[in-house]
């Protein structure tokens, strides 16, 4: 029957099938199949039906109910797009169709999410930066509070009165239970009572039997029910005594374990219990089950291979790590046994052995292996006396002649006397060691030197070093003469030898030789190489960062070598010249500076800067006649030169020659009239107080140069140091429609109007220069200045907002708000800021002082050295660290940052000009401006 019962049955019938369709048998439809003929929407009458399956009654009323719950008209169910919520067609199938359309539907939304994921995201991140600025942790909220606790002095913290116990009298002095121990007595008296009674105790009957018949019920009666050892046996008696012996002995053996006996007297030293402690826990942090199956694995390795070196040593070494140094000595021993001939596992055993033994082993390695160089050292090592080392060393060289690590080891024993005796021998036992001929020169006086370094040649005529060897040494006895040809010699003799001569190489022994004070020997071995292996194009940018890879390496004569052979080889380059007038100035000394601005001169005589460097030089030093001869020279060379004409002017002005300089000037503005020069004409009478003439000149200037927008400023300058706003502001406002587009006009125009009380104009001012001149930092940060000057704080931060989404790459605005920030979000906030600008010297300037506000002293400290490092030109960065030496450093870091500003020369930054440019200070140095900004500040951020 199984066998023919078909595999379809029992299963459910595909969709759409209809039984005895294939073979034709369809059956007809009657009445009673599909019903009475009523309308679709009628309530079928089955009232006769039972209570539960009518369906008009109370049926229909549930049906009613149910549609009703379906159908949710509630107001806050309805959109306006997709009216009342819930599907239309839910009570329809759902079929194969709808499930892929919902995947499809399902995929599209996904995507879309996708793409507005990150907007989705940034806008959350707002949103929770927002709501975290509104409503600060706690945390934050008292951290101005905490930070203040620090000024609390120690008085005013004692006077802080205590909190009071708010407990009741038994909560705050609770009757300790008190715990008795047990006298003897009372267990003696008790194992009495444990004998069996024949009568009755008239107690029990007068309570009807509530007590038990054992008083105390503590005890069993039966005698043997109790430890053996408490209890004699049979008798049901505590024997007291004993007990008492056994606690002496124990309490013995104890105290011997940890007693240390002194004179007669026992010391019990508490720490011994900690020693005794840590000397049972294992060295290892390997569990335990690891360990037994390494010991086990190596085991096995043992057996199967018992003359494998490494087997044993790994063995020896575990059971070292798991603290069985017996164990592991045992082990290596019998290694030793297996492996005669293996050098490690011989220097392995002399390693776990105590001193002694380990002698006794190593003696026994060297008997079966005499040539081992690594057994012969282990032995020196072991041994504690100089003479026992050299006495070993000796005879291991009569084993092992050629063996340089021992001819060097014996060496550095001796004298230098018995040093030289010994080195000569080892260069016959050893003639290709390069280390032990040059040991030999340098301890053999200066012919016998001469005469090693020749046979080190014949015998090793492939090393560089033996040649720079002679030649330093021919430097030392002052034949620098013969040092030149030395080099020159040894790369010849080198290539002929097949050598490949490799530059780097070459140039880092030059190095060597710069730090070792052999100054001829490094400059020649830089001319011999500096030219080998680069192709004629690359050579300059090439020799240009060799030289500044040997400044960074502190090797100056190197790269005043490398300087002077690109000089050699393009004297007419003017950037090569400049880079070692820069390298001279910074590295090497006055008389080294104009001698080589001297050459330069001769070379390239139309480039101006090198004759305004010779001419500041002399100019610096005190010598004013050679800077003027210098300049005229220049003159000679660069008949209408702008810059030659200035700086002739400055020297003069300097030098309170001021009508020299105003006889310069009105010849340059003859010869060679430019914006430039008519500024510096007003600027010089404008100092001296010739306020009229000053003006004069101004307005001639500008019939010129009405697009130079410095003429104007000065021009407002003057008249607003007058007292005359009107004039000033007319000023300001026709440079403005000549030079829209220059910041420090809109700036001074919308302070003057700021001054003179008029906000709301300075407002519109600075709006209507950022229509002309989008994207500029320097105008937004006016702006949020401005407002924050007039005490709205709201404005100027979301003024700021709105800057930093222009500009979000603008340091200067970055370290306006981190400063406009409440004290802890200040950090956050500097995050940020290094996010966008990471190497912009304002947002480095203001993490430093806001490292100096928090009284992180060090950190401070090294954020400032970072901004000059970055930019040494912004004289706001050099004041504020001078400002901060000042209040935490000492005397030396202070003229430190002084020397170092000077040497930079800073002309920007906003504090900086402010001063620098004021008329009351044109005559100032350097040094001196630094002391006044930094007065200047007040670190109130």
């Amino acid at each position: 029957m199984n066998k023919k019962k078909k595999p379809f049955l029992g299963m459910p019938a595909p969709l759409g099938y209809v039984p005895g369709l294939g073979r034709g048998a369809t059956g007809f439809t009657t009445r009673s199949d599909i019903g009475p003929a009523r309308d679709a929407n009628d309530p079928v009458d089955d009232r006769h039906a039972p209570p539960g399956k009518r369906t008009v009654g109370d049926q229909m009323k549930k049906s009613q109910a149910a549609d009703d719950d379906d159908e949710d008209l509630n107001d806050t169910n309805y959109d306006e797009f997709n009216g009342y919520a819930g599907s239309l067609f839910s009570s329809g199938p759902y079929e194969k169709d709808d499930e892929e359309a919902d995947a499809i539907y399902a995929a599209l939304d996904k995507r879309m999410d996708e793409r507005r994921k990150e907007r989705r995201e940034q806008r959350e991140k707002e949103e929770i930066e927002k709501y975290r600025m509104e409503r600060p942790k706690i945390q934050q909220q008292f951290s101005d509070l905490k930070r203040k606790l620090a000024e609390v002095t120690e008085e005013e913290w004692l006077s802080i009165p205590e909190v009071g116990d708010a407990r009741n009298k038994r909560q705050r002095h609770p009757r300790y239970e008190k715990l008795t121990p047990v006298p003897d007595s009372f267990f003696a008296k008790h194992l009495q009572t444990g004998e069996n009674h024949t009568s009755v105790d008239p107690r029990q009957t007068q309570f009807g039997g509530l007590n038990t018949p054992y008083p105390g019920g503590l005890n069993t009666p039966y005698p043997g029910g109790m430890t053996p050892g408490l209890m004699t046996p049979g008798t049901g008696e505590l024997d007291m005594r004993k007990i008492g012996q056994a606690r002496n002995t124990l309490m013995d053996m104890r105290l011997s374990q940890v007693s240390d006996s002194v004179s007669g007297q026992t010391v019990v030293d508490p720490k011994g219990y900690l020693t005794d402690l840590n000397s049972m826990i294992p060295t290892h942090g390997g569990d335990i089950n690891d360990i037994k199956k390494a010991r086990l694995l190596l085991k096995s390795v043992r057996e199967t291979n018992p003359h494998h070196p490494p087997a044993w040593i790994a063995s020896a070494r575990l059971e070292e790590v798991t603290g069985k140094l017996q164990v592991a000595r045992n082990l290596i021993m019998k290694g030793t046994e297996m492996c005669p001939k293996s050098e490690d596992v011989w220097l392995e055993a002399a390693r776990l052995q105590p001193g002694d033994t380990a002698k006794a082993v190593v003696a026994q390695a060297v008997r079966h292996l005499p040539q081992s160089v690594r057994i012969y050292i282990r032995a020196a090592e072991l041994e504690t006396d100089i003479r026992a080392k050299k006495r070993v060393l000796r005879k291991a060289l009569e084993h092992v002649p050629n063996s340089v690590r021992l001819w060097k080891a014996a060496v550095e024993l001796e004298e230098p006397e018995d040093a030289r005796i010994m080195l000569s021998r080892a260069v016959e036992c050893c003639p290709t060691s390069v280390e032990l001929w040059l040991a030999l020169a340098r301890l053999e006086t200066y012919e016998n030197a001469r005469k090693v370094l020749n046979k080190a040649r014949e015998n090793i005529p492939t090393d560089r070093h033996i040649w720079i060897t002679a030649a330093k040494l021919e430097e030392a006895n002052g034949n620098t003469q013969m040092v030149e040809k030395i080099i020159d010699r040894a790369i010849t003799s080198l290539r002929a030898n097949g050598v490949e001569i490799n530059r780097e190489q070459w140039i880092q022994d030059a190095e060597e030789c710069d730090k070792a004070g052999s100054v001829a020997t490094c400059q020649a071995v830089m001319r011999a190489v500096i030219g080998i292996g680069i192709e004629e194009e690359d050579r300059k940018h090439t020799w240009m960062e060799d030289a500044d890879s040997c400044v960074a390496h502190n090797a100056l004569e190197c790269a005043r070598a490398i300087y002077a052979y690109a000089l050699q080889v393009f004297p007419s380059k003017k950037s090569v010249w400049l880079r070692a007038a820069y390298f001279e100035k910074n590295h090497g000394t006055r008389e080294s500076l104009e001698a080589l601005l001297q050459r330069a001169v001769a070379h390239c005589p139309k480039a101006e800067v090198l004759w305004l460097m010779g001419a500041k030089s002399k100019w610096l030093a005190g010598d004013v006649p050679a800077a003027r001869s210098i300049l005229a020279l220049a003159f000679q060379a660069n008949p209408n030169s702008e810059e030659i004409w200035l700086a002739a002017v400055k020297l003069e002005s300097e030098n309170n020659e001021y009508e020299r300089a105003r006889r310069l000037l009105a010849k340059a503005r003859s010869s060679a009239p430019t914006a430039r020069v008519f500024m510096k004409s007003v600027k010089l009478e404008w100092v001296l107080g010739n306020i009229a003439a000053a003006q004069e000149l101004c307005e001639e200037a500008l019939k010129h140069y009405e697009d130079f927008p410095k003429l104007w400023m000065m021009k407002g300058q003057i008249e607003e140091q007058e007292e005359r706003m009107e004039k000033a502001r007319e000023a300001y406002n026709q440079g403005l429609k000549k030079c829209p587009h220059s910041t420090p006009l809109w700036l001074l125009l919308s302070r003057l109007e700021e001054k003179v009380g008029q906000l709301t104009r300075a407002r519109a001012i600075l709006e209507k220069s950022r229509l002309k001149n989008p994207k500029n930092p320097g105008l937004w940060l006016e702006s949020v200045r401005l407002e924050y000057r007039a005490g709205l704080k709201n404005i100027a931060n979301t003024l700021m907002a709105k800057a930093l989404q222009e500009c979000p790459n603008s340091g200067v605005l970055w370290s306006e708000a981190i400063f406009l920030e409440a004290r802890p979000q200040r950090k956050t906030k500097s995050v940020d800021a290094l996010k966008k600008c990471e190497h912009d010297p304002h947002v480095l300037l203001a993490v430093a002082k806001l490292f100096w506000s928090e009284r992180k002293i060090t950190k401070a400290r090294e954020w400032f050295h970072r901004t000059v490092k970055i930019d040494s030109d912004l004289g706001d960065a050099w004041a504020f660290f001078y400002k901060f030496e000042l209040q935490h450093g000492t005397e030396e870091q202070r003229e430190e940052v002084r020397r170092r500003c000077e040497n930079a020369e800073p002309r920007h930054g906003e504090l900086w000009c402010a001063v620098s440019k004021d008329i009351a200070n044109w005559q100032r140095k350097i040094g001196e401006i630094l002391v006044l900004v930094a007065a200047h500040i007040k670190n109130t951020f």
